[in-house]
């Protein structure tokens, strides 16, 4: 394990103004994004979505990473270029998503585990020659009536630090998402308390797999109210409830937290993050995204399978980069939105 390069790689992922596009969706999961905006789910419809996104021009300014799914690294675009070497002549590092999706507890069917340890150290090795340099694991910790179990939580957390190890020992900087879900009625408070509960199981395990904090970020779900939820936090509860949950959780080597959208509109996910850098300084790791419907949602409904409407999708798509890129720095604001977008 090159630990000096892990941390390179991690700290260039977080660097200031840039932030990761997730786009690594399973076929069920784009199938259903898909077929919202009337488009089939077919490996040329994917092909060419994904290519929509990768080659908008002067992405790189605002996104330093790019988390693909298996079947896109293995993708060439239209004029037969590899899917990663169109990331980086944009000046964007390729990453893989690499667990194989959740599977029910055993005894406790509402709860899920996350599966694809078997056979992981050979998968890595061969994204590595593919062109990867990060990998993304995400375990789903469900609140609910009598959940989540300590075993859920426990398991989860210790699939995640093996993961972590894994992908050090191949070279590759693990992005660690364990994410409470925002489904339920529970409260903000609830929330804050599975995260703490979550997050700090999960560096347990961490530390002891021998994982190296300064090669590795995580990518939690903020801290906030449940979807059903009658009372709804506002923006700026939800950044100080998160950034305090974290500071009770998140060892300072780690570099950064790139927060997952999780069920959040395009502009609340904006939001949210710009309120967390605009309140607090001197935080010991950076505070950046790893979205995926928040900056995909509005070029998808664009573009919509028709290549005509593939520049517009595009200047969407950089717009909505670039407004949390402005989040990064507590720099957004309505009137950015409204001035940029014109």
């Amino acid at each position: 394990m090159n630990k000096e390069e892990l941390n390179r790689t991690a700290t260039a992922l977080v660097a200031p103004g840039k932030g990761i596009l997730a786009a690594d969706e399973s076929f069920g999961t784009i199938e259903k994004r898909l077929k919202a905006v009337g488009v089939e789910s077919t490996e040329d419809t994917r092909r060419a979505y994904r290519e929509m996104l990768f080659t908008t021009e002067g992405i790189g300014e605002y996104l330093s990473g790019v988390i693909l799914f298996d079947e896109t690294i293995r993708q060439q675009t239209s004029d037969g270029r590899p899917m990663p070497e169109v990331l980086r002549e944009q000046g964007v590092i390729p990453g893989i998503k690499v667990d194989k999706s959740t599977t029910a507890m055993p005894l406790s069917p509402q709860e899920k585990f996350t599966q694809g340890l078997d056979g992981l150290r050979g998968r890595l090795e061969e994204y590595r020659g593919m062109g990867a340099r990060f990998t993304k694991w995400r375990a789903v910790i469900t609140i609910g009536e009598g959940i989540p179990t300590e075993r859920c939580i426990s398991a989860n957390a210790h699939g995640l630090a093996l993961y972590a190890a894994f992908s050090q020992e191949a070279g590759l900087v693990p992005i660690v998402e364990p994410e409470v879900l925002i489904d339920g009625d529970h409260t903000i408070e609830r929330c804050y308390e599975v995260t703490e509960w979550t997050l700090n199981r999960t560096f347990e395990y961490i530390y002891e797999a021998g994982v190296e904090l300064s090669g590795m970020l995580l990518k939690p779900n903020m801290v906030i109210s449940g979807k059903q939820c009658p009372q709804q936090a506002g923006v700026e509860e939800v950044a100080r409830m998160t950034v305090e949950c974290l500071l009770r959780s998140v060892p300072a080597a780690v570099p950064g937290i790139v927060f997952l959208s999780g069920g959040q509109t395009d502009i609340q996910a904006t939001e949210h993050l710009n309120a967390m850098n605009r309140l607090y300084d001197n935080l010991p790791w950076e505070l950046s995204f790893s979205y995926a419907r928040a900056l995909q949602q509005g070029p998808m409904e664009t573009w919509a399978g028709n290549p005509d409407k593939v520049a517009e999708a595009q200047k969407i798509f950089r717009h909505r980069a670039r407004m949390n890129s402005a989040a990064r720095s507590g720099s957004y604001s309505e009137e950015l939105e409204k001035e940029l977008a014109a």
